[in-house]
């Protein structure tokens, strides 16, 4: 599967016009509140229920066209998006229906080979994407690519978060967006990947010493059903503690150091502001698990932690700030804050605002 190289996005929410941003390996998002870089991840949420055929159910939630449209329907008359990645791209334009849905005017495949460049049209008129059923190599290829960018959330730590909760053993082929089937993913990492399921042990004692390691004990129902509970014990202790035994901070750094050293990586990854509720120490462990990641798949992250992006280097950051009220994106290169940098880290830089990206007036 394909990283992403260039992104277009016309009409989305506070993204009124992003032409052509470079995406790298490693991307991060930095910005005041409210200036777009939720709205940029999702974006990728949105790609991701479209091409999958629930455009309809995911526009309803956010309630209709007239909220996703960038100010709505009176300024924005369509939304549309071009991707490239490797030799491949998908484009798609959408305009509003009378009852605030969405149709498409367009859906477009692409790919570009070394002596001819075909780009099939998937058709008009249609309420749902019809890349995930053509049958089509290049639309099959497509699909593949960007049905496995996954955009992880694990925000979510209250009591009846999905992450506490029991669930279903077999549950386990891949690492869920909000975490929700950890346990059943930690239990088979332990069986095929021994020495990665080590590596997250590890990484997770750095961040809280007290961990040794985490306790599985399936059961099953009358069913037939095998059911599994995220359980841990402490180190000098055989007493299984329970998730809600160990802070929000912690279990998020759980699911974030699982999610970076997973074994089988999507070949994209996105994180809005992992840094939420985690350590200083945690914050630069994370820093680290997130180059790292990089060199085995693209991340995508957006963060207003100063710690974390002392973590980085300025080719890896991409300033979002407001414009006449819309989102706009700049990548920034090194060579511009060379002397800068003789004195200052990159986190320093940002809070004095010589990188952009802090509130303004």
């Amino acid at each position: 599967m394909s990283k992403i190289d260039t992104l277009t996005i016309n009409g989305f929410k506070s993204i009124r016009k992003l032409d052509k941003l470079k995406l790298n390996k490693l991307n991060v998002l930095i910005g005041a509140n409210g200036v777009g870089k939720s709205n940029f991840v999702s974006y990728f949420r949105m790609l991701h229920e479209l091409v999958e055929g629930r455009l309809q159910v995911w526009n309803s939630k956010q309630g209709g066209a007239d909220r996703v449209l960038t100010f709505g329907l009176k300024e924005t008359s369509s939304f549309s998006s071009t991707l490239l990645f490797g030799r491949n791209g998908y484009h798609v334009e959408l305009e509003p229906t009378t009852s605030d849905g969405f149709t498409f005017v367009s859906e477009d495949v692409h790919f570009k080979g070394d002596l001819v460049t075909t780009s099939p049209n998937l058709g008009a008129g249609h309420m749902e994407s019809l890349l995930k059923m053509s049958v089509k190599p290049i639309s099959r290829h497509c699909y593949s690519s960007i049905s496995t960018w996954k955009v992880f959330h694990f925000h979510d730590t209250s009591d009846t978060a999905a992450v506490k909760r029991v669930g279903a053993l077999h549950d386990n082929e891949y690492l869920r967006t909000d975490a929700s089937n950890l346990a059943a993913y930690l239990f088979g990492l332990r069986a095929e990947f021994p020495d990665v399921y080590s590596q997250i042990k590890k990484t997770v004692r750095l961040a809280v010493p007290f961990f040794d390691d985490f306790t599985f004990k399936p059961t099953k129902l009358p069913s037939g059903e095998e059911q599994i509970r995220l359980l841990w014990k402490q180190a000098d202790s055989d007493y299984p503690f329970w998730p809600s035994q160990l802070s929000d901070g912690s279990i998020r750094f759980i699911c974030l150091v699982t999610a970076l050293l997973q074994p089988t990586p999507p070949s994209t990854i996105i994180i809005d502001e992992p840094e939420l509720g985690l350590h200083p120490y945690a914050i630069t462990l994370l820093g680290a698990l997130l180059r790292s990641a990089s060199q085995r798949m693209q991340v995508i992250v957006s963060t207003q932690s100063v710690p974390l992006l002392n973590e980085f280097e300025i080719d890896d950051l991409i300033v979002v700030e407001r414009e006449n009220g819309a989102s706009s994106f700049k990548r920034l290169e090194e060579g511009e804050f060379k002397s800068w940098l003789e004195d200052y880290s990159i986190g320093e830089l940002w809070e004095k605002n010589i990188l952009g990206g802090r509130p303004s007036k």
